[in-house]
């Protein structure tokens, strides 16, 4: 057995994770399409979605695991499907470059991804940024490498010999931050660490520290910091024992070729959100402090942490 995971074991590792974690799926198969006309607000306070006309369709990189993606954007696309007067659908891929094809493929109009997901499908293709979040003041993250509080990891070089869980092979956060702090330190994943898994959501990797799968993980400090507001419980047993430099922050982004009526009045309604009192509560509730207009070259400091060349299907 080498020193990743072989696959009678990542079978293991999955089921696990979807019994403890409820949350990441095993199955290669895409998630469906959800209309959100079908969904029902969970507040009662505003107009009903519009149900009529050609929908948007918007794909969601799995940041988060597909249950907590859906919970954390849900009323921002009824938001955005109300004030765009047309109905919105939600495409959902288990990895990030799944939801990189269906941009390249025209088959979506509008996504979140990842920062590293954007870099790739910006220069493979012509992806093009919409507009970035601000949060606390700045359009930026980083890694966070994390353990938990008992384990007496304190630093990352004790991760040697352990275990650990990269989130999605093209997240920078979660995957290529750590092998770029591998290779400046002349190792890989299969050289430095007993055993690592792929969680594909940043959630699910913070669960399975807290939950003891793994020793470490790195992750989104974003995410972090949203789970430790949302449920403290979850986090108060971890530590972060190293962080990046900071990142920019994960864009929203068109496919290319998209209308240019269709997008000014993309980017024009996330703009104006903060002016709105609906859209400002919406904000509030995903920790953003605004959209704002973000350039490509602010993602170069990640274009300058080279390639990431792991994936879940090449381990040993």
């Amino acid at each position: 057995m080498g020193k990743g995971l072989t696959r009678v074991a990542v079978l293991v590792l999955v089921t696990l994770l979807v019994l403890l974690l409820a949350a990441c799926s095993a199955e290669k198969s895409p998630y469906p399409f959800i209309s959100l006309s079908k969904v029902e607000p969970e507040h009662n306070n505003w107009q009903p979605l519009v149900k009529q006309g050609e929908p948007l369709r918007v794909a969601l990189a799995s940041i988060t695991s597909a249950r907590e993606s859906f919970v954390y954007y849900d009323e921002l696309l009824k938001y955005l499907s109300n004030q765009l007067g047309r109905p919105v659908e939600i495409i959902q891929r288990k990895t990030y470059a799944e939801v990189n094809n269906l941009v390249r493929d025209g088959q979506v109009d509008l996504a979140f991804v990842c920062t590293y997901s954007y870099v790739l499908g910006h220069d493979d293709f012509g992806m093009e940024l919409l507009v970035a979040p601000r949060v606390q003041g700045q359009s930026s993250y980083r890694s966070c490498i994390i353990t938990r509080k008992d384990s007496g990891i304190d630093r990352f070089e004790q991760l040697r010999g352990k275990t650990f869980a990269f989130t999605d092979p093209l997240s920078t956060s979660g995957t290529l931050y750590p092998i770029y702090l591998l290779k400046q330190a002349g190792e890989t994943p299969d050289s430095f660490f007993k055993k690592y898994i792929f969680t594909y959501s940043h959630d699910n990797s913070i669960k399975a520290v807290a939950d003891g799968l793994v020793d470490g993980a790195a992750v989104d400090s974003l995410v972090l910091d949203y789970m430790t507001e949302r449920n403290p419980a979850q986090t108060k047993d971890l530590q972060v024992i190293h962080e990046s430099p900071i990142f920019a922050i994960p864009p929203v982004v068109v496919r290319p070729g998209l209308e240019p009526e269709l997008k000014e009045k993309l980017r024009a309604t996330f703009l104006a959100m903060d002016q709105d009192p609906q859209g400002r509560r919406i904000l509030a509730q995903l920790r953003v402090d605004k959209y704002v207009v973000i350039e490509d070259a602010a993602y170069n400091t990640v274009r300058a942490l080279g390639d990431v060349k792991i994936t879940d299907e090449t381990r040993k």
